[in-house]
């Protein structure tokens, strides 16, 4: 094999992390700590209101449904969920659909934490979707609308009945600002500002519709909630959660970071504008790989493709014939000769999922970095199989 020419130009930002995510284009952290009120009580009222606006800013910018209401929550995207799942479930069936690492994970608290008596597992590998259409009207249904680990995401919500009597509960961390969420359709969405914002972790938004607030509102847990898990109180919902007062302190800092990120998204055309930079960046990155012979999307179906945190596998028959820790010892090699190069960061496909690399395509992301990453891949690919098959 010949040796891999190195590409001329490196991408401006080389951060491909799919969590915390790349910051926006421009950002400052000097300007974002001129916003925030540190050494500040977020109880007091100038903190307060800046947590408040948070919360209509990204209510306003996502379309929600007036009667939908919005909250900052603690313990990232991870904490909105379990708050859900613990406060919520109970009262009828439920369906759990996992077709990578983070639904595995809410079918294993659901099952082994709350053991629940009728839960139904519908599982898929890495790459694909389960059975949607086997979904129970009448069951709660727990899922991930993108997939983060595996790049699978569900093209739409047609497969939820309209008509439905079991509330929806989705893990949409990857999706809000970047893919096109039927909200009528959705009771529970939980997201963190870390993964398309651009924001901090830490902190998760919950929001929820007019039937999950009437199921908390009549239903009471059997088993002990936590206080960073309670959101009602004496039989109704504490409805200052949902206008800035926090269950427990802030960091006023990611905050302010997420008051800056909002007000980009909304320079670039809010929701619409957020979509249209993840589709180009995910556009630019699948037509390389639909010119390259030695890698491929992990997720065959295009319609189930997602536009954030696109998963690829290497398919060149050298590699594919290694045992799997060969191919991770493979990709990390990889990484390790991007990250040297400061031509990519964070690129290796995550811990439980097939071996490959997984690459951020959020909003963020400017599709000119993605065009110069993509030369940048094939050298790796080139020098690391010269070493390993020389």
């Amino acid at each position: 094999m010949p040796p891999a020419q190195t590409p001329s130009v490196l991408p401006a930002r080389p951060e491909f992390s799919s969590g915390p995510c790349p910051k926006r284009p421009g950002w400052s952290a000097d300007a974002v700590a001129a916003r925030a009120f540190l050494g500040r009580s977020h109880r007091a009222s100038a903190p307060k209101a800046q947590l408040a606006d948070v919360c209509t800013k990204t209510h306003a910018l996502l379309g929600l449904p007036a009667d939908y209401r919005l909250g900052i929550v603690p313990a990232s995207d991870t904490g909105a969920v379990e708050m859900a799942l613990w406060s919520l479930l109970g009262p009828r069936p439920v369906d759990v659909l996992a077709w990578e690492s983070f639904g595995a994970g809410w079918a294993n608290d659901i099952q082994k934490q709350l053991k629940l008596p009728d839960v139904r597992l519908l599982e898929a590998p890495y790459g694909a979707l389960p059975d949607l259409a086997s979904v129970r009207a009448d069951a709660d249904v727990v899922f991930t609308w993108n997939g983060t680990t595996s790049g699978a995401r569900v093209p739409d919500a047609d497969w939820i009945a309209a008509d439905r009597t079991g509330l929806t509960i989705c893990d949409a961390t990857s999706a809000v600002f970047a893919q096109n969420l039927d909200w009528a359709k959705l009771d529970v969405v939980t997201f963190s500002w870390q993964k398309v914002m651009g924001g901090e972790g830490a902190h998760g938004v919950l929001i929820l519709s007019p039937r999950a607030v009437e199921r908390l509102e009549s239903h009471t847990p059997v088993w002990p909630m936590p206080k960073i898990f309670r959101l009602t109180k004496g039989g109704k919902l504490i409805e200052g959660i949902f206008r800035g007062e926090t269950i427990n302190t802030p960091s006023m800092l990611a905050v302010a970071d997420a008051a800056d990120a909002l007000d980009w998204v909304a320079e670039i055309g809010g929701q619409a504008g957020a979509q249209t930079r993840a589709d180009a960046n995910f556009a630019a990155l699948q037509a390389w790989v639909d010119r390259s012979d030695w890698i491929e999307n992990l997720v065959a179906d295009p319609a189930a493709r997602s536009n954030t945190s696109v998963c690829l596998r290497i398919t060149d028959a050298r590699v594919a014939a290694l045992g799997e820790p060969a191919q991770r010892a493979f990709t990390k090699a990889m990484c390790a000769r991007l990250e040297k190069a400061n031509a990519a960061y964070d690129i290796n496909g995550y811990r439980d999922a097939p071996p490959g690399l997984r690459i951020w395509c959020g909003a963020t992301v400017n599709t000119d970095d993605i065009a110069a990453l993509t030369p940048w891949l094939d050298w790796a690919f080139a020098a690391t199989a010269a070493e390993t098959f020389a």
